[in-house]
């Protein structure tokens, strides 16, 4: 792993960063956006922005997130976010999440799918 800053991807972060903000504030009354797509999104968020300052091996990395995601998601089961003082509405409670969903973990792998595989098509398209 080396720290290198990457204007590309740092970019991509702050675009998803704000698509996740619009749905979440602007488009939460459209089930489908709300339920579904916040969920996909989030993993391609925290891959752009690990890669805006870390060199590491793509596929090591979706596999990693998709774990660390599932982890969250099991926490939310036990409450984690209100364990630890984090009051309902407030910026923490809702990044933390609070209620365990298994479509959820199913969106974060159809993410982590959509990362592998565009970057499958990607590699394939530079040869």
């Amino acid at each position: 792993m080396k720290l290198q800053f990457n204007l590309k991807y740092f970019l991509l972060t702050i675009l998803l960063f704000f698509t996740e903000v619009l749905i979440a504030t602007k488009l939460k009354d459209i089930f489908f956006i709300r339920a579904y797509l916040g969920d996909v999104i989030v993993v391609i968020l925290l891959y752009t922005f690990i890669k805006s300052f870390v060199v590491v091996d793509n596929k090591k990395l979706i596999i990693e997130i998709f774990i660390f995601s599932c982890l969250i998601e099991f926490a939310q089961y036990f409450n984690i976010a209100e364990k630890l003082g984090f009051q309902r509405g407030s910026l923490m409670y809702i990044v933390i999440g609070n209620s365990f969903s298994w479509v959820d973990i199913a969106c974060y792998a159809i993410g982590c799918l959509l990362l592998y595989l565009g970057l499958k098509l990607n590699s394939f398209s530079r040869k």
